[in-house]
């Protein structure tokens, strides 16, 4: 058995990182909100259905945020523990450093344009989807990003346990953001297993995502190096 749990970065921080809190606190709160109601309901009511955006009603009897809200309300919802569990480990580890350069505005400013540019690139494709995208993928991805283009050669320590042997090890951050990029493209892909048109789609959008949020992460860098 191998099991391996990034714990924190060599990167010191100068200020409290109040929006990576903030973002992390609205998400852990949504989800246990999530939990005491219908999951279709949720997924159809807040999170982000293209087709509502160009017309679409829902079945009677579901409440719903209007259907431009749901661009962001699609942001603080995930479909399970994991899901959160590993959005949120990531986002606390790397958002801090990425708050602490660019300022609580500006970090704020790229998660949510980063989590609105990961859903034109759902949106486009397929206008008449009907099925909805919940999850902080694509904004964490935009911070992230960010981070990579920021510090290119910092450190995250890892947890590692190997059957009876556990350690800490220093891991190359961008290895660990690797990683969590290869993840988020086999979730996506793995969900689009039963629907065979949409698997290729799926990887096309991945592909989307991480371009723009790059570009924005680089246009951020140099706003916050020379303001």
């Amino acid at each position: 058995m191998i099991f391996a749990l990034p714990l924190y970065d060599d990167n010191p921080v100068q200020r409290t990182p109040v929006v990576t809190w903030a973002l992390i606190g609205m998400c852990v709160g949504a989800y246990l909100w999530q939990l005491g109601q219908n999951e279709d309901a949720v997924a159809y009511g807040y999170g982000l259905v293209p087709a509502r955006l160009f017309g679409a009603q829902l079945p009677p009897g579901i409440g719903a945020a209007p259907p431009w809200l749901t661009i962001f309300t699609s942001m603080f919802l995930h479909s399970g523990l994991m899901h959160l569990g590993g959005n949120m480990l990531f986002l606390w580890i790397f958002g801090n450093n990425v708050e602490d350069l660019l300022g609580p505005a500006r970090c704020l400013l790229l998660y949510f344009g980063s989590g609105v540019a990961a859903a034109v690139t759902q949106i486009l494709p397929d206008p008449t989807s009907e099925i909805p995208m919940v999850g902080a993928s694509g904004a964490i991805a935009g911070v992230l990003g960010a981070y990579l283009v920021i510090y290119p050669r910092a450190n995250v320590q890892v947890f590692v346990w190997i059957i009876i042997f556990f350690r800490i090890v220093a891991v190359p951050a961008w290895l660990m953001l690797g990683f969590w990029f290869g993840m988020q493209l086999l979730s996506a892909v793995a969900s689009a297993a039963n629907e065979q048109p949409h698997a290729r789609r799926k990887r096309r959008r991945f592909t989307w995502r991480w371009g723009s949020c790059r570009r924005a992460c680089r246009w951020f860098r140099s706003r916050a190096l020379h303001p």
